[in-house]
C-alpha cells in the first residue's frame, strides 16, 4: 500500500488498477473535467459501467463523510478502529446484510 501512496505509477498494482486509481484521483481533483474519454479508458482496462459507478460513489461518499466529520466536530476513529473496520469490510463487504452481528470496533 505504501508504494501506491508514494508513487502509483511505479507501484505493483496492475495496469487496470492504476487506471482506476488515476480516475479516482480525477474524481477528487477535477471531477468537472471528466468526460467520455475517461470512461472509455476504464472500459478498455476491463471495468464495467457498474464498477465505474461504484468507484465514483465510494470516492464521493468518502469525500462527503470527511467533510461532514471535519465540519461537525465528530471525533475521528482511532487507527485500531480503522484497522478493525477495514478487516471486517475486506472479509464481509460493505453491505449491512453482509456484516456480522458484532462489529468488533472498540467503543471509546
Amino acid at each position: 500500500m505504501n508504494s501506491v501512496l508514494a508513487d502509483l505509477e511505479t507501484s505493483k498494482l496492475s495496469d487496470a488498477d492504476k487506471a482506476l486509481f488515476r480516475f479516482v484521483r480525477k474524481v477528487n481533483e477535477e471531477s468537472v473535467a471528466i468526460g467520455p474519454p475517461d470512461i472509455a479508458l476504464l472500459h478498455e482496462a476491463g471495468f464495467t459501467d457498474e464498477a465505474i459507478y461504484y468507484a465514483i460513489t465510494v470516492c464521493s461518499l468518502f469525500n462527503f463523510y470527511n467533510r461532514w466529520i471535519d465540519a461537525s466536530g465528530v471525533h475521528a476513529m482511532s487507527d485500531e478502529a480503522h484497522r478493525i473496520g477495514a478487516k471486517r469490510s475486506a472479509m464481509h463487504g460493505y453491505t449491512r446484510t453482509s456484516q456480522p452481528l458484532s462489529s468488533g470496533i472498540p467503543q471509546k
